[in-house]
Order: C-alpha cells, then structure tokens, then sequence
C-alpha cells in the first residue's frame, strides 16, 4: 500500500495505550459536543486508506483528523494532506502526533466555514481531490450536504459514519431508510459501504455501529432537472411530511407555492396516481416532477 522510497515515519498512534498517553500527555478531555471518539485499530485505519485508494500523487483533505490516528495513514499514503479540525485544544496533541509528516498541514477551523475551492486550486492545481473523514455522528449529514451542494472538485469522499446514516445513503425507494439523503447523495455521487466497524475499535467506545461509505463522484449529473434548488425543495417536502401523500406534502410546504391543480397535474404528467408518496419515487421521478413543476410555474 505504500512507496518504500518515501522517508516518512510509519503510522505508531493507532493503539489504545499510545492514545491514553497522547491524550494524558496533554491533559486533553473529550468534549462532547465534538462527538470525539478515535480510532485505535490499525486493521479499520488501513482498511480505509486502502477503500479511499490514496496513492502518493494523490491530495487529501480530511476532515476532523482528531489526535492524528488516520492522518498518520494519510500521510503515508498520500502526496500531501490537509486536515481541518475544529477543536483548537487539539492543535498541541497533532503538533506532537504529525511530528515528521512533512506532508500535511493542520488547520484549525470548522470545516463548513473553509474555502475548500481555494485549497483545491492552490494544492492541486483545481483538480479533484479524495476526501477522508471519521465524522462526529451529530454533524455528518449537514457536512455531507455542505460538500456535496456547493460542488466541490472531489474524485471521492470516505467517510466513518453512524451504520444508520450510511443505510440511508444507499437506500433505495419503498425502503424504510429511503429519504432527502438518500436522494441528495445519489444524485451527486455513487454511494458503496465498503466497511462495517464495531464499537470496539473506538476509544472511548461509541453506543452504535459505524460503516465506511465510499462516495465515488460521478462524471455526469444522473439526471437533468432544469432547476436543482426546486429540486432539492421538493425533495425535502416529500419527507418532512413521510405519512402525506406528496400532494399534500408538496402544497403545505413553506418552501413551495405552487397549487393544487398544479401539483396534481405534475404528478399525473409523470403517470403516477395523486395518492403517490415521496418513498416510492425514484432519482428518476424526481426528476421529472421537478421539470414538470418548473414548466407550471414558467407559463404562469
């Protein structure tokens, strides 16, 4: 997995004895609100790198590096890391654990507020980069939108997640974890869990099991909706409201002004019966619904 002509040091940090000692070193507590809990099983560390397929030219940014378990990996692995983390009394614990990875650089501020486009352009000159994270459980789905809504240059994002979040991702229609992340992931990528992680491998150990979901770009948009933000609006009214049907859902949405009539000859433009609801309809359908709103509202 990695280039024996590189002088880096190799990954020493993933055991649960070296972890207390870091984090003792520095009299570092967990902070709740960060949902820190880090890895310490060299067999899940690899297992992700290797899933990721990061290669010596290869420029990552990973978000929420923690202590540096993985980045110790990353840096192995790859030609150059960025890691953002937003808890700046860790800032001490990497300066220590990074020491001799020449390769990355350590930045102290939340991942939703940094200009990701700019560290693409800088460090890789605009090309797409892979994207690495063990995600806090309580901020992974509005950091997967963040990255996935404002289009950033990715080849792939590996990221740790609760296993319930990562069913969702890949769910399909007409199943109980099918919804808005569902769709919003598939239609910006191709979603795999690679991974199944037992709390075992954390410290401290988390309550529920965790997946490794790879989220491979796609090279063309899956379908074409002639208005995306309406898209991502209708997809959203579809599953706040699970148990309505999509007329009602889409009618009592705030978001929405469309009419009845309008939404009842959406849904029948795309042979569906007016008692539909949102689980049962495909990236595909919601296409066309989209387009078919569109269309009603432009020749209003």
């Amino acid at each position: 997995m990695y280039s024996e002509e590189r002088i880096v040091p190799r990954p020493w940090l993933a055991d649960a004895r070296m972890t207390r000692d870091v984090l003792e070193r520095h009299n570092f507590t967990m902070v709740k609100k960060f949902g820190q809990n880090f890895l310490v099983d060299p067999g899940v560390l690899e297992g992700i790198v290797e899933a990721a397929e990061i290669y010596p030219e290869d420029l990552v940014i990973e978000i929420g590096p923690g202590i540096g378990t993985l980045t110790q990996y990353l840096c192995v692995a790859a030609g150059q890391v960025v890691a953002v983390e937003i808890d700046k009394l860790l800032m001490p614990v990497l300066e220590e654990t990074l020491r001799g990875y020449h390769n990355v650089e350590v930045i102290n501020e939340d991942i939703l507020k940094v200009d990701i486009d700019r560290i693409v352009e800088e460090k890789n000159e605009g090309r797409p980069v892979k994207i690495v994270a063990n995600l806090p459980y309580y901020i992974t789905t509005p950091i997967i939108m963040t990255l996935l809504e404002r289009h950033i240059p990715f080849e792939s994002i590996t990221i740790m997640v609760q296993k319930e979040v990562a069913d969702r991702m890949q769910a399909h229609p007409g199943s109980k974890d099918y919804g808005a992340l569902s769709l919003a992931v598939q239609y910006y990528a191709d979603p795999e869990v690679v991974m199944s992680v037992p709390p075992s491998a954390f410290m401290p150990r988390p309550k529920v099991d965790s997946s490794v979901i790879k989220l491979d770009a796609v090279s063309e948009p899956k379908v074409n909706v002639s208005d995306e933000k309406l898209f991502f609006k209708i997809v959203r009214a579809c599953f706040n409201q699970r148990r309505k049907t999509m007329v009602n859902g889409l009618k009592n949405s705030e978001d929405l002004s469309f009419s009845k009539e309008e939404i009842e000859g959406a849904i029948i433009s795309i042979d569906k019966p007016l008692t539909v609801r949102g689980e049962t309809l495909t990236l595909e359908e919601f296409a066309a619904l989209t387009n078919a709103l569109g269309d009603a509202r432009t020749t209003l």
